[in-house]
């Protein structure tokens, strides 16, 4: 099996390849489609160079709309992107980019570099955040696009800071496919780690959604052409209750994109029976069921999660407390049982994903985890 999850975007001092996608489109009309004698004829290469100069119109108007209001984001382990989205400097971001830190660096398109404070988080693991700029008026600030607006096949933008060296980056795509039930689109356009938190945007410099995950095959760094982003009509809500106050102002759970049911506890020796069905989550990978379950860990704690089942072919995901893929497991269990063992790497909540090996695979199955009581030995 290649990756069976999504690659969170946030730009990491250990990211080091570079993978630059570079997507062109060209716009033909149905009649230009139909005389394909035409197209070595004057009239036809008038044409094209005018549609060719109507998209580039809109590249450019799309850019200048929206780019003085996306910025970049700095914690203490990476960087990534964010929208302003009010005047006094509210920042709407991706809850992996900005876990675990309680203030933040904001850099301005212009490099000025502001102070902001992590305001709120999604529930149930819906992957936002909201930052607040300290002193601000009058900021530059991105439209929010109507959910009704989305369509497949619409062209889409993304602006942000890959790899957290190349801020204000802009590149172009089209809307791939939309999941409406969990409140993810999949695009083309180019989205690399650093770009998380990001806005994907509408030909009229709206945001349609919040740039949040790639899909990347084992061994692959960048973008392969298959991104994702969180749905406004997740964001909308999200904003809503940032405002009121009701928001958390805490991670409540490693991030999990769209969100998901929330996660349940699991103590160590202490086994738990689960059930895949069509009420777990599904990876927007593959289509593939997961429970979510969390425990506090240490740092140099060694654990071991088993999964067992005689329905499923058991697959374990577990993610760090800023999000992170650290390690997966199909088989170490022997049979379709899975059992991961690792050490980790810092203090925190940790997420266990109890999934499947194949899409849409039901059935129930044990889940137990152990912890090393100590840390590791120098």
């Amino acid at each position: 099996m290649n990756i069976n999850f999504l690659r969170l975007t946030t730009s990491g001092l250990t990211i080091t390849g570079l993978s630059l996608g570079i997507t062109c489109l060209n716009a033909f009309s149905p009649v230009e489609l139909l005389n394909i004698a035409s197209l070595g004829s004057p009239s036809a290469h008038h044409a094209l160079a005018q549609s060719s100069d109507v998209e580039e119109d809109v590249n450019v108007r799309v850019y200048q709309t929206a780019s003085p209001a996306v910025v970049s984001i700095e914690t203490n382990d990476g960087s990534g992107s964010g929208s302003i989205i009010s005047p006094d400097g509210l920042v709407l971001t991706n809850a992996h980019v900005v876990s675990g830190s309680q203030t933040v660096q904001v850099i301005m398109p212009d490099g000025t570099k502001l102070e902001g404070d992590v305001v709120a988080f999604g529930e149930a693991g819906l992957d936002l955040a909201a930052v607040q700029i300290r002193g601000q008026r009058d900021l530059p600030t991105i439209r929010i696009a109507s959910p009704e607006s989305l369509s497949v096949g619409q062209r889409a933008f993304a602006i942000g800071n890959p790899f957290g060296q190349f801020q204000g980056t802009f590149t172009t795509g089209i809307v791939s496919r939309i999941d409406q039930n969990r409140g993810l689109i999949q695009t083309d356009t180019a989205i690399n780690p650093g770009n998380s938190g990001g806005p994907l945007l509408n030909s009229r410099g709206e945001m349609i959604g919040v740039n949040s995950a790639i899909f990347a095959p084992r061994g692959s760094e960048g973008n392969i052409g298959i991104g994702f982003a969180i749905m406004v009509d997740r964001v909308q809500p999200f904003l809503t209750a940032v405002r009121d106050g009701t928001a958390p102002r805490t991670a409540q759970q490693s991030p999990l994109l769209g969100g998901g049911t929330q996660a349940q506890r699991i103590a160590p020796n202490r086994p738990v029976d689960g059930q895949l069905n069509e009420e777990s989550g599904v990876l927007p990978a593959d289509n593939s069921y997961f429970d979510a379950y969390t425990f506090e860990g240490k740092a140099g704690q060694r654990i071991v999660i088993e999964m067992n089942s005689s329905e499923v072919d058991s697959y374990l995901i577990l993610l760090s407390p800023d999000g992170r893929d650290l390690a997966q497991d199909d088989d170490g269990g022997g049979g379709s049982n899975a059992r991961l063992t690792t050490a980790l790497p810092a203090d925190g909540t940790y997420t266990v994903l109890a999934n499947s090996y194949r899409p849409g695979e039901m059935g129930r199955y044990n889940i137990r985890l152990a912890t090393g009581g100590s840390r590791l030995e120098q």
